[in-house]
């Protein structure tokens, strides 16, 4: 079986439907920041703070060799912008969950804990640079998406759902 790519803005909630989607079906799930923030030892934030944006792509290119090499049949939850690295394609099924940007902006600040995750996204912090970086890498998500959800007003399980549907189609 073919891996699943959630893709997506940060705050997009693939890490939700990653879970959601895990409760519904016999999939494994792996989450392309956990993998780095395991192999670094220590969280996103501080790689960018300490290391730069660049190393960060570094990690996530060779993330990305080992998953298009050693894993399958997996549903794989990424970055908001794992979608650069190069083999994406041959990694699996792209799936693009897709809200407006006030949409994902909103999401996060009606979060209970809304601090936190704010916080846990460095490319977050100043809104205006958070919009226009949303602005530049949507037309790249929906040129590699094999499937485009819009998660806009939907309930975590029933996006879950909607993937699991088209994915097997």
């Amino acid at each position: 079986m073919k891996n699943i790519v959630l893709i997506g803005f940060m705050g997009v909630g693939k890490g939700s439907v990653a879970r959601a989607m895990v409760k519904r079906s016999r999939l494994i799930s792996m989450d392309t920041d956990d993998i780095i923030e395991s192999m670094e030892n220590r969280s996103i934030k501080e790689i960018f703070a300490t290391e730069g944006e660049e190393y960060f792509r570094s990690l996530e290119r060779r993330v990305a060799r080992w998953l298009q090499k050693s894993v399958e049949g997996t549903l794989i939850s990424t970055g908001g912008g794992f979608h650069k690295v190069p083999n994406i394609k041959k990694i699996g099924t792209i799936v693009l969950l897709n809200a407006p940007f006030e949409v994902i902006y909103n999401r996060i600040l009606a979060h209970p804990d809304a601090k936190k995750k704010l916080r846990k996204r460095p490319l977050f912090q100043e809104i205006e640079k958070a919009r226009a970086l949303y602005e530049e890498r949507l037309p790249r998500y929906l040129k590699i998406a094999d499937i485009v959800i819009d998660v806009s007003d939907k309930e975590i399980d029933s996006i879950a759902k909607e993937i699991i549907k088209k994915v097997k189609k």
